[in-house]
């Protein structure tokens, strides 16, 4: 049993997430909107030291396998090219079509974005 529980408090856990809908609401009503052509992205300065950030993906881009492969993707991008580079909190937004663009388009436009945000 002991073993049990020390794989649980060993086991990363991402704290930069947002999961609030008062959170992404307040984002949406005050953050400044950045957009490309299918993403659009949400920032607003954090009182943390800190980074949050959230993904939103309509239900009219398709059905849930091929909204959780475009999240799934659009977090590998965030991740393996370490993007926030800011302590602020961020919405990545996927527009209409998003889900047929193939990962290279996906990562050329995400980092697009947050570029944008740096300047």
């Amino acid at each position: 049993m002991e073993e049990k529980n020390y794989l649980l408090n060993t086991k990363e856990r991402s704290d930069h997430r947002l999961k609030k809908n008062k959170h992404f609401n307040y984002i949406y009503r005050k953050g400044e909107k950045y957009n490309t052509k299918n993403f659009n992205l949400y920032v607003i300065k954090s009182k943390y030291k800190t980074f949050k950030i959230g993904y939103s993906i309509s239900k009219k881009e398709g059905k849930a396998n091929k909204r959780n492969l475009l999240k799934r993707r659009m977090k590998e991008v965030v991740r393996l090219n370490n993007l926030p580079k800011e302590y602020k909190n961020y919405i990545l937004q996927a527009k209409n079509n998003a889900c047929l663009l193939s990962y290279i388009e996906i990562e050329k436009q995400i980092k697009e974005l947050f570029n944008k945000v740096i300047i």
